[in-house]
């Protein structure tokens, strides 16, 4: 009864790993998809300055990078920023603006667009909405700030910056980032006119990538440099199945409730393999032929919905197998017979669920493979970044076979054990539960996204 009930602690233990935001090893702090935007709203005497910062990832500066850089985005971006005084609109000048390009992950540049912009007057109110990349992910902040003789009366937003600026982010809000697109303050004026705010001198820190994405800038390509970087990716793709999420806990759950074969184990990591190479293509296709339309970071959430709604699946399926087993199983106690057509039917019924359980748990391709792929094209090494990908995929998916293999030999382990009781014959039900619960955990979470 001990074992059973560890056994099932565990089960548990795992789905709740599971359902953690994905890691990664990316460059940016706050993901390689990311537009991070600052807006510092200087009451300067009778003036009233906004200094605007844009931290573009890489992705978005593989995107969008030849726009932030054209002469005239200075004039675009104060389009998008509404400014209202005492209720009516005025347009922003842009005084001054500087765009800087750092290092990113996989030799991708990241982007820093930095601009000074005036309103033609004060007041005594004020609201400001940013409205650039307002369909982008990332972080949003703004911040009001008093000085030669202006006055804030109240404001609903702070005088500092929680980043500096978009310089440091601090650590424990990466996983939940500022999101504040708009503010409004009271002030009062001062009698004469503030200098304008200066372009901040200090150098933007540069993000480093991690070793996977760094792999496919590498110098020179000779057979063992290919052969060695085709192991590394590998052994990144393994330590990055053992991040949260990734169904660790769907593949152990599932081959425990269908008392799945060590094949079993092996086919899901088949399905992982391919279904996570092909959404890490098929992302890199939108980004690079459908970006005008689609926002390759909004997929995600749908993305999340359809692995979600998956698994539920999977899980309802999974559970009326077990219920319907232990029908039958009562009822050949009684009747003393079976259908052998009954078995055939159970080994498709399985094969489903595996693909179904493989598919989910490769569903949410890995934003570095992205950026290794899209490294890759920039760099004209276009079957070198397949040749990562899909080792980075094949080491995924290693891992998540493993733990398949684990969850298979640990059942056997325990069926070899003469134990006796309710837990024990519940196990196959209760890891149905749990793909069910994380199904529907993954469906609840991605649903803000979609609506």
């Amino acid at each position: 009864m001990r074992r059973a009930a560890l056994l099932a602690a565990l089960v548990v233990a795992v789905a709740a790993a599971a359902l953690g935001r994905p890691g990664g090893a990316d460059a940016h702090p706050l993901g390689n998809f990311t537009v991070n935007h600052y807006a510092g709203i200087e009451l300067a005497g009778s003036r009233v300055y906004v200094r605007f910062v844009l931290d573009l990832a890489e992705i978005p500066t593989f995107q969008e990078g030849g726009r932030v850089r054209a002469p005239g985005y200075a004039a675009a971006v104060a389009r998008e920023l509404e400014l209202r005084l005492d209720g009516e609109r005025v347009v922003l000048t842009p005084l001054t603006h500087r765009v800087s390009s750092r290092a990113g992950a996989g030799g991708l540049p990241t982007l820093r667009f930095e601009a000074i912009y005036r309103a033609p007057r004060s007041g005594t109110s004020l609201e400001l909405a940013d409205r650039t990349f307002a369909s982008r992910i990332g972080w949003r902040e703004i911040t009001v700030a008093a000085r030669d003789g202006a006055r804030l009366v109240d404001a609903s937003v702070p005088a500092q910056s929680r980043s500096d600026e978009l310089r440091a982010y601090p650590k424990s809000l990466l996983a939940s980032p500022l999101d504040v697109g708009s503010a409004s303050a009271r002030l009062v004026p001062g009698s004469a006119q503030g200098a304008p705010p200066p372009l901040d001198d200090r150098a933007a820190p540069i993000h480093r990538g991690g070793g996977f994405e760094a792999l496919v800038a590498r110098g020179e390509l000779s057979v063992g440099v290919v052969v060695l970087s085709l192991l590394v990716a590998t052994f990144w793709g393994a330590a990055h199945a053992l991040t949260p999420g990734h169904g660790k806990a769907l593949v152990a759950g599932y081959l425990i409730g269908t008392r799945g074969r060590p094949r079993d184990a092996v086919l899901l990591g088949a399905a992982v393999t391919v279904t996570h190479t092909a959404g890490v293509f098929g992302l890199g296709l939108v980004t690079l032929v459908l970006s005008r339309f689609i926002v390759p970071d909004q997929l995600y959430p749908w993305l999340t919905l359809v692995s979600g709604l998956l698994v539920v699946g999977v899980g309802a399926a999974v559970l009326w197998q077990r219920l319907g087993a232990r029908r039958a199983h009562h009822h050949h106690h009684h009747h003393g017979h079976e259908h052998p057509h009954d078995h055939d039917h159970h080994h498709h019924d399985e094969r489903g669920g595996i693909l179904g359980v493989g598919v989910a748990a490769g569903l949410l391709p890995c934003p570095s493979a992205l950026v290794v792929l899209l490294s890759a094209i920039a760099l004209h090494r276009i079957g070198f970044g397949f040749a990562l990908v899909v080792a980075f995929s094949l080491g995924l998916a290693a891992t998540i076979t493993g733990i398949g293999l684990v969850a298979v030999l640990a059942r056997r382990a325990f069926s070899r054990v003469s134990l006796e009781g309710p837990v024990v014959r519940a196990l196959p039900a209760l890891s149905a539960v749990v793909i069910l619960l994380v199904g529907v955990a993954l469906t609840v979470r991605a649903l803000p996204g979609v609506v």
